[in-house]
């Protein structure tokens, strides 16, 4: 079993895009290559995949999109999903701490979830009492996500750490992972031992298994939620001001809670398995003329 710490690594490519000038072309020139490492392919802006609808939302002002920025923070978030669907559908937070001072000093209980508010990937999960990293709080406090993933979203977020709850009092739940377009869920994925034993599956939205997943292990068969209409729904309801997102979800089968809500899947680096997958994946969103930047023009909220 994995440390509940968290672990960090830089590779030499990741140094070279936080020493390079921050600016939007820097940006595109990392990422472009970024692309052609992960995909073996240049990306697409007219026919292409889910991954090149990624990379375009990255590159363009789409991700400057005040809302998508908002969301971005693990704290501000939950204000959002207040305002869309309900504070009860919020985690429990026990507590912002905005500087390493704070964090330093904080009594975290025995058991709880310690997350940076500003940066994705990253968390220590405490288990009975187990010491805090005091390092990694420290490195957290002077990192930008920005900086070594060049997702401009992140780049203006004020640096602080959440303390949370384990969700429905586990270490590891199901997490429904629901993809929408303009305001409408189209796939869900499902992730289980996302800290151990990472497996997925991913569903249609009428629950029909689809044959590949995404960068791990195709995983067990899992029943169809009974509130699965409630999952979509609230995942449509926190969608709707967006154009392509994902909304990420908890249930224990009766109630919802919302863990965040991500712009870029895996970054648009996700691997398909098998390759053939993402192909599939992509028509469900963008029909057979694949992906087209007039399909992610911001959609027109609800009233």
């Amino acid at each position: 079993m994995p440390s509940p710490q968290s672990t960090h690594r830089l590779t030499p490519f990741v140094r070279l895009k936080m020493a390079a000038p921050k600016t939007r072309w820097f940006d595109w020139l990392f990422l472009t290559l970024q692309f052609w490492r992960d995909h073996k392919r240049l990306p697409r802006q007219f026919g292409g995949t889910l991954n090149d609808a990624y990379f375009y939302i990255n590159t363009s002002d789409a991700i400057l999109d005040p809302v998508r920025v908002f969301v971005s923070d693990k704290a501000l978030v939950k204000e959002y999903v207040a305002a869309k669907v309900g504070a009860e559908h919020n985690v429990e937070t026990l507590a912002v701490l905005d500087s390493f001072g704070a964090a330093r000093n904080f009594d975290y209980p025995d058991d709880c979830v310690i997350k940076p508010t500003h940066m994705s990937g990253e968390v220590i999960m405490r288990q009975r009492g187990s010491v805090v990293d005091l390092d990694v709080l420290r490195r957290w406090f002077k990192s930008s996500y920005y900086d070594s993933s060049r997702e401009a979203n992140y780049s203006h977020l004020r640096r602080r750490v959440i303390v949370e709850p384990y969700i429905f009092g586990r270490k590891s739940v199901e997490d429904f992972k629901i993809f929408c377009l303009r305001g409408r869920p189209l796939v869900v994925q499902v992730d289980f031992d996302r800290h151990t034993n990472h497996t997925q599956n991913l569903y249609t939205t009428d629950w029909q298994l689809l044959p590949f997943a995404i960068t791990c292990p195709v995983g067990p068969g899992f029943p169809r939620p009974r509130n699965l209409a409630q999952l979509l729904d609230i995942a449509a309801r926190l969608s709707d001001e967006f154009s392509l997102i994902r909304v990420d979800l908890y249930t224990d089968g009766e109630s919802i809670l919302v863990g965040e809500i991500t712009n870029l899947h895996q970054s648009g680096r996700g691997r398909f398995m098998p390759a053939s997958g993402e192909g599939i994946m992509s028509k469900i969103f963008f029909g057979d003329t694949g992906f087209q930047p007039m399909l992610l023009e911001p959609p027109r909220p609800s009233v």
